[in-house]
């Protein structure tokens, strides 16, 4: 069977651009939670009426700061997109780069496809066109709030940006998005349908109308408003839901063979990929069966067992239901191994980028095995009783990490868990 490795990263993440800025933040143990800046979250807007004065009861997310559109795009075509796709074309491009994978002939991007996980796509497009047209202030909408506003067309921008003629497709499984498109291109690399593929996440959820809808599901933060960067706590008994980030975490990803003959840098393996549905409910979680399931799965497919595992990174989004659920699954998929590894959940630092957060929890294990330490579970003050895990509570701890285990758990009743192994 083909190895699959890691041979270029790109980022656009709620600490900054790029892979320094990732590994800064993540190791400094900051909050990227501030108060919302894409929009005044407390003007009145149509789709959150019924809040006081108009306002919206979540008002932090966790943004992409200094972010500048137009460094990637022209204002015209800016104007025909959704604010996902230039975050997308940021991080592709820092892929492409990375990975020495430019000037390239038209056959080799022939041989360069795209996979992406993006849960609402380019919905922010769709919302604020439908806003106008719907809303007090009606107004033009666009020929393209249909065409911008679909998944797929995430991935279509970039093979066309960058003329990329393989594949070209968006998975979109709500939280599992991205975790899935992983296991997607690993397999069509394995069986050689596939020599090259940009693989990763991308997603923008941050509006009025997704805040509002999801604080009516008593999913997100409404008590931190005063105080953003304590908002995004899990496993924490003072937890109030998650905070809603975003961003494009994209990676290269080639058979080994491939990065060996051109002479890659290899920063990593993606070595196992496993996928359960627990046929449940639309967005309520049961039992963690079937997530512990998923990780055993992925465990088997990149054939190492429990105690192999240096470092698991955690769905961990804050929410009454989700943190104790993933406690139990990681303890019935990895046994009385659980109580001896690390594991920590980015979200508590960026918030959630919906279906971009299974790239963001790879881009964190790959820190941890490239960079000697594992990023830290912040704002955990007080652990739930049933959250009785090592969850690097606070601050950033030194490590050696060679095999990581990355864990989602979605909407629908989805669960996905990916393996990596250290690049040699």
């Amino acid at each position: 069977m083909r190895k699959v490795v890691i041979t270029g990263v790109g980022v656009a993440s709620p600490f900054g651009i790029g892979w320094n800025r990732w590994v800064e933040g993540l190791r400094s143990g900051v909050s990227a939670t501030r108060r919302i800046a894409l929009f005044d979250p407390d003007c009145p807007y149509p789709l959150a009426q019924g809040a006081p004065h108009g306002a919206l009861a979540c008002r932090v997310a966790a943004e992409v700061p200094d972010f500048e559109p137009r460094d990637w795009m022209e204002p015209k075509e800016l104007a025909r997109v959704a604010r996902v796709v230039p975050l997308a074309l940021c991080a592709a491009s820092q892929a492409l780069q990375s990975a020495g994978l430019v000037d390239l002939s038209p056959d080799e991007k022939r041989d360069i496809g795209v996979i992406l996980g993006s849960g609402g796509g380019g919905f922010s497009y769709a919302e604020a066109n439908f806003a106008r047209w719907f809303g007090a202030n009606e107004g033009p909408i666009s020929p393209y709030a249909i065409s911008s506003a679909i998944a797929g067309m995430v991935t279509s921008e970039i093979s066309i940006e960058f003329g990329l003629r393989g594949r070209s497709h968006t998975i979109s499984d709500g939280c599992t998005s991205a975790s899935d498109a992983f296991g997607y291109a690993l397999d069509a690399i394995r069986s050689g349908r596939a020599e090259t593929l940009l693989c990763g996440g991308a997603d923008a959820p941050i509006t009025p109308g997704t805040l509002a809808a999801f604080a009516l599901m008593r999913a997100v933060p409404t008590i931190y408003n005063d105080a953003p960067e304590r908002a995004s706590r899990p496993f924490d008994t003072a937890r109030d839901g998650f905070v809603l980030g975003e961003g494009a975490w994209i990676f290269a990803l080639e058979s080994e063979e491939r990065a060996l003959a051109r002479g890659a840098t290899i920063w990593g393996e993606l070595a196992g990929y496993g996928t359960t549905c627990e046929a449940y409910h639309r967005v309520a979680l049961s039992e963690p069966d079937e997530g512990a399931r998923a990780m055993r799965m992925a465990l088997d497919d990149a054939q190492v067992a429990a105690p192999d595992i240096d470092y698991v990174n955690l769905h961990g989004t804050a929410t009454a239901l989700n943190d104790p659920l993933e406690t139990a699954a990681v303890k019935m998929a990895l046994g009385d191994h659980a109580f001896q590894i690390p594991m920590s959940a980015t979200k508590s630092q960026i918030g959630h980028a919906q279906g971009a957060s299974g790239a963001a929890g790879v881009a964190a294990a790959l820190a941890a095995m490239r960079e000697g330490f594992i990023a830290p579970t912040i704002n955990l003050d007080n652990a739930a009783a049933e959250c009785d895990l090592d969850y690097v509570p606070n601050t950033s701890r030194a490590a050696n990490v060679e095999i990581a285990l990355c864990n989602c758990l979605g909407f629908g009743s989805k669960n996905a868990a990916l393996v990596l192994k250290k690049g040699k």
